[in-house]
This record gives C-alpha cells, structure tokens and sequence, in this order.
C-alpha cells in the first residue's frame, strides 16, 4: 500500500479520510485500467 499511495497500512486503518482518498484513487486507478484493457482488446480484434 506505501509504494502506491504513500500511505501505511496503520495511517489507512485508522483515519476514515485517508482512507476514503485512498479508495477513491484506487477506484480511478481501476477505471483507467478497464479503459487501457477494453482499447487495447479493441485495437487487437480490428486488426484481425
């Protein structure tokens, strides 16, 4: 969790804002995955 967010595992669990940012920059972080996962699914079934 420290090498991502710069957070510890103590810090997360115990401050609800913290948290809370955490999550949301995780749930960013998994929807610009999804976004890179579905073009580059695109670009490989247009070039079949």
């Amino acid at each position: 969790m420290h090498a991502n967010y710069g957070i510890g595992y103590a810090e997360y669990s115990q401050k609800h804002e913290v948290r809370m940012e955490v999550e949301q920059q995780r749930e960013k972080d998994h929807q610009q995955s999804m976004r890179m996962v579905a073009d580059m699914n695109r670009n490989f079934t247009n070039h079949l």
